[in-house]
């Protein structure tokens, strides 16, 4: 009997951390609902979620462009930089690089990657062109 007084003490104390209503329940609660629960946590989320969700819609605007530009039934083509920037490509966002086993650095956007070349052009390649050639020659 004097725990449970006990605990209605404490939670009549406490509020809703999103509405700011009275919390009933379990001592540790911060929500009155799970209505008020979600909308806390995406409102707490949603500049992050903003960010990924923006950087992701790059990447893969990147992706699309490199896989319209290389045409079908090929693994290999080559394109202006001046090109690629008017498709709305955006150097600055990548998934990751490789070294070939010349010592080139491609740039890759998922499966496609881009390597810079003469006359401000790069070519650009579907990976497992790449992949083969990494583990063909050990590297």
């Amino acid at each position: 009997m004097i725990h449970s007084i006990a605990m209605d003490i404490t939670t009549l104390n406490k509020n809703c951390l999103q509405c700011g209503k009275p919390v009933k329940g379990r001592i540790d609660k911060k929500f009155c609902d799970d209505w008020c629960r979600n909308a806390y946590n995406n409102r707490l989320n949603s500049d992050t979620n903003k960010l990924v969700r923006n950087i992701n819609n790059t990447l893969r605007r990147n992706r699309r462009i490199l896989d319209e530009l290389i045409p079908p039934g090929k693994k290999i083509a080559r394109i202006s930089r001046h090109e690629l920037i008017i498709r709305g490509f955006d150097f600055r966002y990548f998934t990751h690089t490789r070294i070939s086993r010349k010592g080139l650095t491609y740039t890759f956007c998922y499966e496609f990657g881009y390597l810079p070349a003469d006359n401000d052009e790069y070519i650009l390649i579907r990976a497992r062109l790449v992949e083969k050639e990494l583990i063909k020659n050990g590297g």
